[in-house]
């Protein structure tokens, strides 16, 4: 199932590309020593092309559509075995694909039991939204692509049977004017960081797959009630604790 929409390759087809990546791997960054096993798997172009040499997993895989991907796929149909992957890394991915939920089974069937995924994506309750309203930008990356609500992520992921354990806003800023980071950010995107930090641009949502256990239920009909004949008279020392 190939996507029809506009697609970004490379980050420097996003506005301010550069600043966005910088700012998702900051913030990837510290879970990379926190994650084991064998191998980590990055889907989509912008995805593969994320800085993760600090991750504890040594062999790193990309795929996507297209040349320059280590394996070149379909990212509705993965073409790996099931519980192969320890990780799987989605950088604006879903924005973009025509079956986002699809991906999302996807990446279920490849992870392992206690596997994480690292989704990144566009948050329409932002100040990014106001370039889906102006005519201007509509056609225009990244406002071409479909802007999905972090909580509705969220429900899918719980739907997979996934817990979440960080849901981050970054870019706090509607990506139509110049950026300024450090101590040049203006005062508005300052004041939303600190008192909307939920209307950042960009969300950051990392959950892992959970496994919960079937344990037997004991059928009361069949257990044995104890033999007090053989117990111990109370007047010497009492009934017995069970260990």
């Amino acid at each position: 199932m190939a996507s029809s929409r506009l697609t970004p390759q490379h980050w420097d087809d996003l506005p301010f590309g550069e600043v966005l990546q910088a700012e998702i791997e900051t913030t990837l960054a510290p879970w990379w020593p926190r994650i084991f096993g064998y191998h980590l798997l990055k889907v989509g172009c912008l995805s593969s092309q994320i800085n993760s040499l600090q991750c504890s997993i040594n062999r790193h895989f990309s795929l996507f559509d297209g040349e320059g991907s280590n394996i070149q796929a379909d990212p509705h149909y993965l073409p790996l075995q099931q519980n192969s992957i320890d990780a799987v890394v989605s950088c604006f991915l879903l924005d973009f694909e025509q079956d986002p939920y699809q991906i999302l089974r996807e990446f279920d069937r490849v992870l392992i039991n206690s596997g994480y995924v690292f989704i990144v994506g566009f948050n329409p309750i932002s100040p990014a939204f106001v370039g889906k309203i102006l005519p201007k930008y509509q056609g225009k990356l990244p406002w071409s692509g479909q802007f999905f609500m972090p909580s509705r992520v969220k429900d899918w992921l719980g739907l997979l049977g996934y817990q979440v354990l960080a849901d981050e806003r970054l870019m706090h800023h509607s990506l139509l004017g110049p950026v300024s980071r450090n101590n040049q950010t203006p005062w508005w995107q300052k004041t939303l960081a600190n008192w909307l930090p939920s209307t950042g641009s960009v969300y950051v949502i990392v959950a892992r797959k959970v496994t919960v256990p079937l344990t037997p239920v004991k059928d009361k009909a069949k257990v044995s009630a104890p033999n007090w004949s053989t117990a111990p008279s109370a007047g010497r020392t009492g009934l017995s604790k069970s260990k």
